[in-house]
């Protein structure tokens, strides 16, 4: 999984039907901007968990997606051994 921040979205007047009904979002992680599936309303802002790879293809019925947006973060924390 990637922690990722929505910086926009992108539109397909065309697209298979698996993919019917699919918000698709571009997000920025640390090393890469991905498009995405939304999965849960996120919008630009957001700060957000990705899955990526086959479980997020199989997160969206088996769709052929390579990244999905499954969370909207409220903060991005950092661990703190001790």
């Amino acid at each position: 999984m990637k922690i990722g921040k929505v910086t926009g979205s992108v539109w397909a007047t065309r697209k298979a039907d698996c993919l019917s009904g699919q918000t698709f979002l571009v997000v920025e992680t640390s090393t890469e901007q991905l498009v995405a599936a939304d999965q849960v309303g996120a919008g630009t802002g957001d700060l957000v968990l990705l899955a990526t790879g086959t479980t997020a293809a199989r997160y969206c019925l088996d769709a052929p997606i390579d990244a999905a947006v499954v969370a909207i973060l409220d903060q991005e924390g950092k661990h703190v051994s001790t």
